[in-house]
C-alpha cells in the first residue's frame, strides 16, 4: 500500500510513498526509547536554544513551507504563511515558559512538615494529526511535549505526507538529537500497535469523533494516557446591542478561515431577531465580496476543500438540510464530480431534524439562526453535541461575561473570533474532546506530578 500525496487544486498527483514497514517502525521506536533516556535529562537551557532554533529554521524557510501546505491541502498561500509563524510563534512561547512551567512547586503541611511536586516527563509520545492546519496542530503538541523532556512520535493525515516529513526535518535542522521527534508513514492498524506498544506512554489526537473515540479506547485498554481534541459546531451569538457591522464582518471571517474546515471555526450564527435582518445583509454582502482563485496567488481568499470526497459529503449534509426546510440564500452549487470546488453557502430558516442543525459542517457553509433573546439565545448554543469554542457579541461586557459563563463550551470569546493562542487553555467539552493543549495546562498534560514527600 501507499500514501499519496495530491495538489486538491490541479488533481495532481505530486508524490507517493510506501507505507513503512514493521521494521521501520521497530526502528523508530527503539531509537525514541534510546533518545529519550538522554533528552529526560537535558537542561531547559539547551532544549530552549533547540527550540528556538526550530523557530527560526521555520521562519527562514516560510515560503517553502507555507508552499507545502497550500499545495497538499488547498489552503491559500497567505493562510499557509500566517501558519508557519504561527508554528514560530508556540515555539518561542515554550522555550521561554517552559522551565517556569515545571518548576518543582513546594508545599507546606499544616502538621509543619514539607512536599514537593516535580513535573517530570513520561517517555514517547503519539500523536495523531489531521490534515487542515497540517503544521499548526503538529507544533501546538510538539513544543509542549518537547520542552517538557518527552520525544514525539508523528502519525499525520494520509493526504499531507510531505508536509508530516518536512515536520521532522525541521527539528532535525534545528539540531534536535536523532530520534527526538520522527514522522511514520502508517495506516490506522500500525496506529493501534504502536498504541499497544509498552514504549509508547500516551496519545494526542485532533481529528473526528469516530478517531477519537477509537484511540481513547485503544489507549484505555492499555491503561494509558490520552487527549482529544475533536470537531466543533461553535456559536457566534450577536445580541441586540452588538456592534452589527463589525461583528457581520469579524463572523465571515470566522466562518471561512482555511475555507471554513476548521474545528474552531464559527459555525452556528445565533442572532436576536431585533438584529438579525440586518446582520444577515451585512453577513451576506462580506461573503459576496470574497474572491476565488489558485491558492498559489497573494489574492485568492478561497481555493477550494482538501479533497474532493470532503466536498461532496458537504454538500449531502446541504441538500439534505434543503430538503428537510432550510432556505439556501447563497450558493449551495453541487461541486464538479471528482473537484474539491466548493461555493461559499449561507442557510436559514434550519429545521432542528436537518444535518445542518445537529452536525458539524465541515466547509464554507454558514448556519445563521433567529432567535428571541438572549434566554433562547443560550438554548440554541447549548443544544449541540459538541462544545469546543464560542463567540459572544454585545457591548455591555459585564452581560457578556454573565452570559459567557452560561455557554457550554471550552472557550468563550466576547467582541472577537474564537481563536487559538499559546497563552491560553485550547480544548473542548462533550464531544469535542478533554484535556487541554496549549498554555500551562498544555505542557502539564504529559508529564508526571510527582509528589515527594519530605519527613
Amino acid at each position: 500500500m501507499s500514501i499519496q500525496s495530491i495538489n486538491p487544486y490541479t488533481g495532481k498527483l505530486l508524490k507517493e510513498y510506501d507505507l513503512y514497514d514493521e521494521k521501520q517502525i521497530e526502528k523508530a521506536l527503539s531509537l525514541g526509547q534510546e533518545t529519550f533516556q538522554g533528552w529526560r535529562k537535558e537542561e531547559f537551557k539547551k532544549r530552549k536554544e533547540l527550540m528556538l532554533a526550530a523557530a527560526a529554521e521555520l521562519r527562514e524557510n516560510q515560503e517553502e513551507y507555507a508552499l507545502l501546505i497550500t499545495r497538499e491541502m488547498g489552503k491559500v498561500i497567505q493562510e499557509s504563511r500566517a501558519e508557519i509563524e504561527k508554528c514560530a510563534w508556540v515555539c518561542e512561547y515554550y522555550a521561554e515558559k517552559a522551565e517556569e512551567f515545571l518548576s518543582a512547586r513546594a508545599i507546606s503541611l499544616p502538621d509543619g512538615k514539607k512536599a514537593k511536586v516535580l513535573y517530570q516527563p513520561l517517555g514517547i509520545v503519539l500523536a495523531v494529526m489531521p490534515w487542515n492546519f497540517p503544521f499548526w496542530q503538529v507544533f501546538r503538541f510538539a513544543a509542549p511535549t518537547l520542552m517538557a523532556g518527552n520525544v514525539g512520535i508523528l502519525k499525520h493525515a494520509s493526504n499531507v505526507p510531505q508536509c508530516a516529513l518536512a515536520i521532522q526535518r525541521v527539528f532535525e535542522n534545528a539540531g534536535f538529537p536523532k530520534g527526538t521527534f520522527q514522522s511514520l508513514l502508517i495506516d490506522s492498524k500500525a496506529t493501534n500497535e504502536l498504541i499497544a506498544d509498552p514504549r509508547i506512554k500516551a496519545v494526542t489526537l485532533t481529528g473526528s469523533e469516530k478517531a477519537g473515540a477509537a484511540v481513547a479506547s485503544s489507549a484505555g485498554n492499555h491503561i494509558k494516557k490520552s487527549l482529544l481534541e475533536l470537531g466543533g459546531s461553535d456559536p457566534f451569538i450577536v445580541l441586540e446591542d452588538a456592534d452589527v457591522e463589525k461583528a457581520a464582518k469579524t463572523a465571515v471571517k470566522a466562518r471561512m478561515i482555511n475555507f471554513g474546515q476548521s474545528c474552531i471555526a464559527a459555525k452556528r450564527f445565533i442572532v436576536v431577531e431585533e438584529v438579525f435582518e440586518s446582520f444577515l445583509e451585512a453577513f451576506t454582502e462580506e461573503m459576496k465580496k470574497l474572491k476565488s482563485g489558485n491558492p498559489e496567488d497573494d489574492d485568492a481568499d478561497f481555493a477550494c476543500m482538501a479533497r474532493p470526497d470532503l466536498a461532496k459529503e458537504l454538500y449531502e449534509q446541504v441538500k439534505k438540510s434543503e430538503d428537510a426546510g432550510a432556505k439556501i440564500i447563497l450558493g449551495g452549487g453541487k461541486p464538479t464530480e471528482g473537484k474539491a470546488n466548493f461555493e461559499p453557502t449561507i442557510l436559514i430558516d434550519i429545521p432542528k431534524n436537518s444535518p445542518a442543525y445537529s452536525e458539524e459542517l465541515f466547509g464554507p457553509v454558514a448556519t445563521i439562526f433567529r432567535v428571541k433573546n438572549e434566554k433562547e439565545a443560550i438554548a440554541l448554543a447549548n443544544d449541540s453535541e459538541f462544545g469546543l469554542g464560542g463567540s459572544l457579541w454585545s457591548q455591555n461586557l459585564k452581560r457578556a461575561e454573565l452570559l459567557a459563563a452560561e455557554i457550554e463550551t471550552g472557550a468563550v470569546f466576547i467582541n472577537s473570533m474564537t481563536a487559538s493562542n499559546p497563552h491560553l487553555p485550547f480544548g473542548g467539552v462533550k464531544k469535542s474532546g478533554y484535556g487541554r493543549e496549549l498554555s500551562q495546562e498544555g505542557i502539564r498534560e504529559f508529564v508526571n506530578a510527582k509528589t515527594v514527600f519530605l519527613g
